[in-house]
């Protein structure tokens, strides 16, 4: 199946991440504070798998915080995944199942970081959530992008406001704006 082209895509202005990373962080604090305590059990032959795992945690993160400290998004999902890696081989079995949440967590956080995008083509305005949310024209009462803000009205009354990105052009938005208008009034006029 073609990948689908649109006409224009508008890249919303990113969320502040802070939360989502301070409980990921949190998450694997409490993730290295259990496998040393596994690592430093006496009479232990497995001592060191727990101990090259917190290293490996410690090792990501260090470079996640490098990664963001030069204006990149950070992403600590394979810290969290290598976090369940180490816990499952850890802890006893009835707690196991701990490591099914860091495996979630590692999952939802790409999910949560992607960047927010709406996409307008002829036929209906894709939202890129999970999962996609798709509507059609005939939904919409206007569509505008003026000064950095996207709004969008729904027949229902439902408003979208979200400031973009990056700056656009006036032309530009001229251009959008039109094409929009455009796609309404072919669904008012068909009704």
């Amino acid at each position: 199946m073609a990948a689908r082209t649109y006409d224009y895509v508008v890249v919303l202005k990113q969320r502040d991440f802070k939360l989502v990373d301070n409980i990921s962080l949190m998450m694997l604090f409490l993730a290295i504070i259990v496998l040393m305590e596994s690592a430093l059990t006496p009479f232990s032959d497995a001592s060191i798998f727990p101990a090259t795992i917190v290293a490996l945690i410690i090792g990501w993160v260090a470079f996640t915080f490098v990664k963001k400290r030069n204006g990149k998004t950070a992403y600590f999902r394979i810290a969290m995944l290598f976090a369940a890696w180490g816990l499952m081989m850890t802890l006893p079995m009835p707690y196991t199942w701990l490591t099914a949440v860091y495996v979630i967590a590692a999952v939802i956080e790409k999910q949560v970081k992607f960047p927010r995008e709406v996409a307008f083509d002829e036929e209906e305005v894709v939202f890129n959530t999970f999962p996609r949310s798709h509507y059609h024209w005939s939904e919409f009462s206007n569509v505008v992008l003026k000064e950095g803000l996207l709004t969008i009205d729904f027949k229902n009354n439902k408003l979208i406001q979200k400031e973009i990105d990056s700056t656009v052009s006036p032309k530009l938005e001229q251009d959008f704006n039109d094409f929009c208008k455009e796609r309404i009034m072919e669904k008012v006029s068909s009704e």
